[in-house]
């Protein structure tokens, strides 16, 4: 089931079953709402239904024990490709980019004849971290593409893309999930977790479905209460944002801290809808301020205590109101 995104797989299976398809899609929205579920979703479809017998699921819904979907989820289908950041053997941290060897070993792929059905997928998850000559050995197979072949390329930030990568594909638009679609999925995903627990995950995912289940599995509520004191009590030693660096600098946090920069927006923004003049001034300045910080530190690779002490001193503003100039 693909929750509260009825719009886009209408388009694709409309799309499908017409045999008018385009050749490429960008999958564009936030982060966590279920684009990568829907790339897989709509490749198990394709793939199936290729090579028969047909699925007679409604949307994008394929039997879980038809071959072509078993061979999917054994990563083995041979018409089928997921591009996605490398993992380094050494340290065990995903590369930063997707290299252009990495796209260019596509096509020997599109080259090849299909083997189960006259038709092959090619994932990108996501586009926006290819390398820049990874790019533009995309596009050069998007500008020639091969018959019967479907690119799905995943972004979470389509206005950063090359603009001619964007003209070639057609665009389905994902947005941040609603309440009921959220409580849905996350009964689906933590069957586990009290129903109560999941309920107080909504608020904090700001519709994303990743972000929930990332706040759910890395133990984030205690950095959540150190946040929340210090927005609401400020932090006059800087003990508290000391603490709270000092819990996400270690190499062993860098997953934690991930989740917690993406979480800590939403949070800020949360805190500031329950309070009164003036300190809400002050949390909606806080806000862009941790906003623009979160986005751009895992970016550029700023040193993660560093950041959160700084983000400390835009969380304490909000108690105290000191200038935001000086971090």
């Amino acid at each position: 089931m693909i929750a509260g995104h009825d719009k886009a797989v209408e388009q694709f299976r409309k799309a499908w079953d017409s045999r008018v398809l385009h050749h490429a899609w960008l999958l564009a929205g936030p982060r966590g709402v279920g684009k990568a579920h829907f790339a897989r979703a709509a490749s198990v479809r394709l793939l199936s239904d290729a090579a028969g017998p047909r699925s007679g699921e409604p949307g994008l819904g394929t039997p879980g024990d038809h071959p072509m979907a078993r061979l999917i989820a054994a990563g083995s289908h041979p018409d089928m490709r997921w591009l996605q950041r490398l993992e380094n053997e050494k340290s065990g941290n995903l590369a930063r980019n997707i290299t252009v060897d990495q796209v260019r070993a596509l096509g020997t792929f599109i080259g090849l004849t299909p083997s189960l059905s006259d038709w092959r997928v090619v994932v990108i998850d996501s586009v926006d971290d290819m390398e820049r000559s990874a790019a533009n050995a995309l596009l050069k197979m998007l500008e020639e593409p091969p018959p019967n072949c479907i690119f799905l390329l995943i972004s979470h930030a389509p206005g950063r893309l090359v603009p001619t990568i964007r003209s070639r594909c057609r665009r389905l638009e994902f947005h941040a999930l609603g309440d009921d679609a959220m409580a849905s999925v996350l009964e689906q995903q933590l069957p586990e977790t009290s129903a109560a627990d999941r309920v107080k995950l909504i608020p904090l995912a700001g519709g994303s479905v990743g972000r929930a289940l990332a706040f759910d599995s890395l133990d984030l509520a205690p950095l959540e209460e150190s946040a929340l004191q210090i927005l609401r009590s400020g932090d006059p030693d800087n003990s508290r944002r000391s603490a709270l660096a000092s819990q996400l600098a270690r190499k062993t946090a860098a997953d934690r801290y991930s989740a917690f920069l993406d979480l800590l927006p939403s949070l800020v923004a949360q805190e500031a809808r329950q309070l009164a003049q003036p300190r809400q001034e002050r949390a909606l300045e806080a806000y862009e301020r941790v906003r623009e910080l979160t986005a751009l530190a895992p970016r550029l690779s700023l040193d993660p205590a560093a950041t959160m002490f700084q983000l400390g001193g835009y969380l304490a503003s909000v108690a105290a109101a000191p200038s935001l100039k000086g971090g």
